[in-house]
């Protein structure tokens, strides 16, 4: 697909993904943009114009054909594959993501875990046994990695996100609370906990925001 999709957009397709699981969950095959619209507090002119980035698929007097979509959403968000993943740093936010099963529902496979913490290296955290960081490289070399879960204190994450980018994986999710340059074809995607606690401090105290 050649054209320019927002990143606004692009963000909205895993809630839309979500919303259509939940219907077909519940047995609903087919749904008009506006009852959808009701359903996500999204307006139906939204719903239909975002998903007109990626082709036609309702129909005027039918609506959206529910499993059909659903499984468009799932191949444009790339979810028709699965990914291996590696988490840096075996803290609270790399044991809770590690311990999050419903990852591996949707083809996110975390197949090994890192940390400098001589306490913490060689201990179990569900079925995966910590790492010695230093083994990194040659665990990539030895496996497909396609995501590394960037879970380090920001102090470090500078050292780390140089030797991901040098062993060659492609996929940062950034928890350390630092950005960095992309780089070597590498994409990162940064998460930052606060910012979405800031956005709700935002709404609290403000009517005139639009909520799509």
């Amino acid at each position: 697909m050649d054209k320019k999709v927002s990143l606004a957009v692009i963000k909205r397709l895993p809630r839309y993904y979500r919303f259509l699981g939940d219907l077909l969950d519940n047995g609903i095959t087919r749904i008009s943009s506006k009852d959808l619209s009701e359903k996500m507090n999204v307006t139906a002119s939204q719903i239909r114009q975002d998903l007109n980035n990626f082709g036609c698929f309702g129909q005027q007097g039918y609506g959206y054909n529910v499993e059909l979509l659903f499984e468009e959403i799932k191949e444009i968000l790339g979810l028709n594959k699965t990914y291996n993943l590696v988490i840096l740093g075996a803290g609270k936010i790399g044991q809770a993501l590690l311990n999050y099963t419903k990852f591996e529902k949707r083809g996110f496979n975390f197949i090994g875990i890192f940390d400098k913490d001589i306490n913490i290296i060689g201990t179990k955290i569900r079925n995966l046994e910590v790492k010695d960081i230093r083994e990194l490289e040659n665990f990539t070399k030895e496996n497909n990695v396609d995501i590394a879960v960037l879970a380090v204190p920001a102090e470090s994450a500078n050292d780390i996100y140089e030797k991901i980018v040098s062993y060659g994986i492609k996929g940062v999710w950034n928890f350390s609370n630092k950005e960095f340059r992309k780089e070597n074809g590498v994409i990162v995607e940064d998460v930052h906990l606060t910012d979405s606690l800031m956005t709700l401090a935002y709404k609290f105290n403000s009517n005139d925001f639009i909520e799509y």
